[in-house]
C-alpha cells in the first residue's frame, strides 16, 4: 500500500543549504495526488505517476504566488509564505499534494496529507495553507 506522510523533503533542505533555490524569482507549484501515491520526506521531484486525472485538473498542477521569506528576529524563525487558499474545480479525488520548484529540476519542497480521500464532483477544492506567520507556516525554519 501507498503513502503520504506530510514534511518538508530532503532535497528541498539540500537545496535550501546549497543555495540553489530562489522563492523571489523561482516559480513553485502544487500538485495533486491520488491515494495510490507515494510521497513522503525521501520524494525529490515532481513526477505524473499517481497524481490526480480528472476534469478541472492539469497534470503538474498550479503555480503558487506569493512566494516571500520572511525574517522575524523577535521570535527567531524564518518562515517563507505562499498565497492562500489554492482552488481547484471540476471531479477527480486527491489524497495529498506535493509543492515543487518548476524552474529548479521539479524538485520537491513539501508533501502535503490531506488526511482522507477528498472527492469532488463539480465542486471545488480548496487547499488552505496555514497562517504566514512564525509560529504556523507552512515553511519555517527556527
Amino acid at each position: 500500500m501507498s503513502s503520504i506522510v506530510q514534511g518538508l523533503t530532503n532535497t528541498f533542505k539540500t537545496q535550501m543549504l546549497s543555495g540553489t533555490m530562489d522563492f523571489t524569482t523561482d516559480v513553485f507549484k502544487i500538485a495533486l495526488y491520488t491515494n495510490d501515491a507515494t510521497l513522503d520526506e525521501t520524494t525529490s521531484t515532481y513526477s505524473a505517476t499517481n497524481e490526480v486525472v480528472g476534469t478541472g485538473y492539469t497534470a503538474g498542477g498550479v503555480t503558487l504566488t506569493g512566494g516571500i521569506v520572511t525574517q522575524d528576529n523577535s521570535a527567531n524563525v524564518v518562515y517563507i509564505t505562499f498565497d492562500s487558499p489554492i482552488t481547484w474545480t471540476g471531479t477527480f479525488s486527491t489524497r495529498g499534494a506535493l509543492i515543487y520548484n518548476s524552474s529548479s529540476s521539479n524538485y520537491s519542497v513539501c508533501v502535503l496529507d490531506f488526511g482522507a480521500v477528498k472527492t469532488i464532483a463539480s465542486e471545488t477544492l480548496t487547499v488552505t495553507l496555514p497562517n504566514n506567520t512564525a509560529t504556523a507556516a507552512l515553511i519555517r525554519f527556527n
